[in-house]
């Protein structure tokens, strides 16, 4: 991993997933020990979601997956926040896994083997969590609250 020339300074830190048709976006809290809010939702609500992030909780920097649409996110990105690009790889199928990590397959699920299991929403957000914790060199933990997929659907907790 190559990490920026500039750090981030103190505060919460974000990871994007970034996308065409929607992208993966979590928040750290300001030790940047556990995720805060977590979300999937389109390109121009999650620009949104980083613009209230910046102002109302001192984002410190983003850490961006360098897959699809990245180039566009970080140029506009680049003008008010640090930009920290990370490579995302097979991040994909390692956030299914860490999916069943953190909601483990219940009823049938559980009788498919692990690599028929697909989820049943989009994770997306466990992708800019695995970006983060990559970037940061550390698992984050992620209140259960944020794990109630029926909660998390499409929304953003903060």
């Amino acid at each position: 991993m190559r990490q920026p020339l500039e750090a981030p300074g103190p505060g919460p830190v974000a990871g994007l997933d970034p996308g065409r048709s929607k992208c993966g976006l979590v928040l750290t809290d300001p030790g940047r020990l556990r995720i805060v809010a977590a979300a999937v939702l389109s390109p121009e609500q999650a620009w949104q979601q980083l613009t209230s992030w910046q102002q109302t909780a001192g984002l410190a920097a983003v850490v961006l997956g360098n897959g699809t649409g990245s180039a566009h996110w970080q140029q506009r990105l680049a003008a008010g926040l640090l930009v920290l690009p990370v490579e995302e790889r097979g991040s994909t199928l390692a956030a299914r896994e860490r999916y069943w990590q953190l909601h483990p397959p219940q009823g049938w699920r559980r009788l498919l083997p692990k690599g028929l299991r697909q989820p049943p929403r989009d994770w997306d957000d466990v992708v800019a969590q695995l970006l983060l914790e990559h970037w940061l060199g550390h698992p984050l933990s992620r209140p259960q609250a944020l794990l109630d997929p029926q909660k998390l659907a499409r929304t953003v907790k903060a």
